[in-house]
């Protein structure tokens, strides 16, 4: 296959495939990938960073992604801030200043669908496993190291599958409102709940959902905006919406074999982590005791809560989360 990208708008067009993997020949449609235009960026709110594309491929076709460079590049430490779903870099915008002060350098990328990184149209294009390898690629592509890996929601979902492959280019771990799931037991009606919205809601209203996240309303409508920024319209959403049907919730989903593989590695994963998750979210609530069971790099870290904080801390209390990661790496140089 082969690939076309424009900005801002779509492209497709028929194709004839020859798929060598059983010598058939099939005829399809090239992956659409939608491009979010650079206007819808500007004059965000507490948002001056321009992003950095690096390209990755997936069945030969090739996607950017953004991710945006904060801080000395020759700083000891490198925070790598992982989001999820449907947010962007964006929800770490109370963190970063308060990153860099404590002099280290900030990695915020944004996941294929998400920010400005492209976006492909078709909620079929997105699994997690592709997630991972997007995400792996851009990764190594970027020859990034020493990095203390801060992640929620999907940020963790991937983030920890990132670090569990490469745990050589990871010195560090904050575990914030997420998991890693393997399908071993049933969704809580929370989360059975948000799946059913997300594929029935006729307008995915991005912005107004973390807001529904957030312990502390109303958010303000400019901030409410940024967060709908990267998606003009609904064919933009296809990641956002699809995001919640790849969680494995049961033992024959097609990721949970990895994710068992991944938490193999992490019950031997000795290097510093700390939990750090909120008082009110109903989604991750108790997670935070699965990780301090059952990885020993836990052990003796003043694991903490972030008071007054919803399923997204780091809108509600993100400088309170920050000076947490900055005492976590000053204790664990």
């Amino acid at each position: 296959m082969s690939f076309v990208a424009v900005n801002p708008v779509r492209a497709h067009r028929d194709i004839r495939i020859d798929d060598v993997l059983g010598g058939t020949t099939h005829y399809g449609v090239l992956m659409q990938i939608l491009r979010t235009p650079d206007e819808r960026f500007t004059q965000l709110t507490d948002w001056p960073y321009e992003p950095t594309y690096t390209e990755v491929s997936q069945d030969n076709h090739t996607m950017r992604v953004a991710h945006y460079d904060v801080g000395a590049r020759n700083a000891a430490t490198t925070v790598l801030c992982m989001h999820g779903e449907p947010s962007w870099s964006y929800l770490y915008r109370k963190m970063i200043p308060v990153f860099t002060a404590a002099g280290h350098r900030v990695i915020a990328p944004d996941l294929v669908g998400f920010g400005r990184s492209d976006k492909p149209a078709d909620v079929a294009d997105y699994t997690y496993e592709r997630h991972v390898d997007w995400m792996s690629q851009w990764l190594v592509a970027n020859d990034l190291e020493s990095l203390t890996l801060v992640c929620q929601d999907w940020g963790g979902l991937i983030g920890l599958r990132l670090l569990t492959a490469m745990p050589e280019r990871f010195a560090r771990l904050v575990v914030a409102n997420t998991f890693l799931p393997v399908g071993d037991r049933p969704p809580s009606d929370g989360f059975t709940r948000w799946r059913k919205f997300s594929q029935e809601v006729p307008l995915f209203p991005v912005g107004k959902i973390v807001e529904g996240g957030c312990a502390r309303k109303p958010l303000p409508p400019d901030v409410i905006a940024a967060y709908d920024a990267p998606f003009p319209d609904e064919s933009y959403k296809a990641g956002a919406r699809v995001f919640p049907t790849l969680v494995p919730i049961s033992l024959d989903d097609p990721s949970s074999a990895t994710n068992r593989a991944a938490w193999a590695v992490l019950e031997t994963f000795d290097k510093p982590v700390l939990t750090a998750f909120s008082d009110s979210d109903p989604v991750t609530v108790g997670g935070d005791r699965g990780f301090q069971q059952r990885v020993p790099g836990t052990n003796d870290q003043p694991h903490t809560t972030i008071v007054n904080a919803g399923h997204f801390l780091q809108e509600d209390a993100g400088e309170d989360l920050a000076r947490v990661v900055n005492d976590f790496i000053a204790r664990n140089p």
